[in-house]
């Protein structure tokens, strides 16, 4: 009588092993890269990123001005700026102008840090906190340094975002 071998080869059977192994690792992966690329939390963060990088650049812009460069300044202002805000600056162009060429001033800022505090993606309206440190050097005396937060309001425009309108942030105490 034939002897039936009933013990396969172990390579074979390792073989086989790996290779459903790796076929579900394939597949998961495959699914994975699926949801994440269909995920609406990946495009809220990406117009989250979005509204912090142009806030923060609009008030460094707002906050930044030399009275030799004026024009290119102000048009800086007025690129980072949209709605009533945009107008306000159009509009007060001239006098302001005359006041920083007297003043001879040169203002720069730094952007410390930032945070979106809220997104509205759906509306195209933001809303960023900005820490910055702004340096005015006058043409006399040591340059003056001021630590700020400002708080800002972002429009999206078919040109990306844009402040909408722009102010300081309270300071003080929340201990009652």
């Amino acid at each position: 009588m034939a002897r039936v071998r009933t013990t396969g080869n172990p390579l074979t059977a390792a073989a086989v092993a790996l290779t459903i192994a790796a076929a579900c690792v394939a597949g998961w992966g495959g699914w994975s890269r699926y949801e994440a690329a269909h995920d609406d939390s990946a495009a809220y963060a990406q117009a989250r990123d979005d509204a912090l990088a142009a806030g923060e650049q609009a008030v460094q812009n707002m906050n930044t001005l030399d009275h030799a460069e004026l024009d290119e300044g102000l048009d800086s202002w007025e690129d980072s700026t949209t709605g009533d805000l945009h107008r306000q600056l159009v509009d007060g162009r001239d006098a302001f102008v005359e006041q920083i060429e007297a003043a001879k001033t040169v203002s720069t800022a730094k952007i410390l840090s930032g945070a979106v505090t809220e997104l509205d993606d759906r509306a195209g309206k933001a809303a960023v906190m900005v820490a910055l440190r702004v340096t005015v050097t006058a043409p006399e005396g040591k340059p003056a340094v001021k630590e700020s937060r400002m708080l800002g309001q972002l429009t999206r425009t078919s040109a990306g975002w844009k402040l909408s309108a722009l102010g300081q942030a309270p300071v003080g105490s929340t201990a009652g």
